[in-house]
């Protein structure tokens, strides 16, 4: 299968990028669609959407907007015929047998490339915006998103009525038709990088799509997933993100980066972004916090691919030699910039061995 490619959060408004340059993403539907068509034709294995439903606040544009991610989802994947196209799903904010049926709705609409994104939540306002409390401790978010996981392959799973009486849900007379369109199940991503959210994956994903500072710190991320992942008896990839400047020479792509990501650079949306990461999640460390500023700036933390197309190529099979199964990548303006990276990056990636040289599959597999 190879290491796999693909966008994150061109749902949102700026993508990643924290940032008031005028080039930035503007998450229209219409730019998305343009990215989607793109993205199918030049072989991207999958588009991975992240799930926003409130603001930074009224000083920033950044997530300003945010496209629902199985709405979005779903009209992408009926105008494009082989990229896989992930929604993601707070399970605090999603019921269980809506979900089953949503998702089932719109893996039938693509023959089966709709994958789930399964997240715990961590973002206070959104809580308070729904009218609930942001549990304090990962245990619990994790253990309700078990619960609501266990619930969603039962009714995937079984034709047969059934009751649910658990902690978080009490449910009764429990059906849900159609089914996925290949089975009982769909590829499942958990996208998380508390130690709650590793584990999680290890138990239930297919893949584990988790932050690192980069290839030397990912290495030992990735074993330490697969590890707890064959402790249950299960194979589990990993991915993880990050966010390229790809330019013709190496002086063009970096005064580029300092240009967006430093001179136009959102810093009050970035502090306070930072801000609640570090006290709503546990996906950055106080020092990565500390360290990573520009980095959030740049592409909300993750992995800076800087460079010529050489420089890219080689940045990114650093990321697979590591162990890791593919990349979640953003762009300062997705569209824009995928047709140089797919036309001069990614033959570089093949040549290099880290790509399949064969990218037209339907829906790439992801799976154990």
């Amino acid at each position: 299968m190879g290491f796999q490619l693909g966008l994150f959060s061109p749902n949102t408004e700026s993508g990643l990028a924290i940032t008031t340059a005028p080039e930035r993403w503007h998450a229209t539907w219409d730019n998305n669609l343009r990215l989607a068509r793109i993205a199918d034709e030049a072989g991207i294995d999958f588009l991975l959407p992240v799930a926003r439903w409130t603001d930074w606040g009224p000083d920033t544009d950044f997530h300003k907007s945010a496209l629902d991610p199985l709405v979005w989802a779903s009209g992408l994947l009926a105008s494009t015929s082989r990229l896989r196209v992930f929604s993601t799903v707070h399970t605090a904010f999603h019921h269980p047998v809506v979900a089953a049926k949503q998702l089932a709705t719109a893996d039938h609409l693509s023959k089966g490339r709709v994958g789930l994104n399964i997240v715990a939540g961590w973002h206070a306002p959104e809580y308070e915006m729904f009218g609930l409390t942001l549990p304090n401790d990962h245990d619990t978010r994790y253990a309700l998103a078990q619960e609501w996981w266990d619930v969603v392959k039962r009714i995937w799973s079984t034709d047969e009525p059934f009751d649910h009486d658990g902690r978080f849900f009490q449910l009764q007379h429990v059906v849900g038709r159609p089914k996925p369109y290949n089975g009982h199940s769909l590829p499942v991503i958990n996208a998380g990088s508390s130690t709650q959210g590793r584990s999680f994956a290890a138990r239930n994903a297919d893949r584990a799509f988790t932050v690192a500072a980069g290839p030397e710190d990912g290495a030992e991320i990735v074993k330490a997933i697969r590890a707890e992942a064959a402790s249950y008896g299960r194979t589990v990839g990993v991915f993880t993100l990050g966010h390229v400047v790809c330019r013709p020479t190496k002086d063009e792509a970096e005064e580029f980066l300092h240009y967006y990501a430093d001179e136009h650079a959102d810093w009050p949306a970035v502090d306070e972004v930072m801000r609640l990461q570090g006290l709503h999640a546990q996906s950055f460390t106080p020092e990565m916090l500390q360290v990573f500023r520009d980095r959030f700036a740049a592409g909300h933390g993750s992995c800076p691919i800087i460079g010529d197309p050489d420089d890219v190529a080689d940045g990114l099979a650093e990321f697979a030699r590591a162990g890791f199964d593919g990349i979640a990548l953003s762009f300062l303006n997705y569209a824009d910039e995928l047709g140089y990276f797919a036309a001069e990056v990614m033959p570089r990636l093949r040549a290099r061995g880290v790509l399949s040289t064969d990218r037209q599959e339907t829906g790439p597999p992801i799976g154990t």
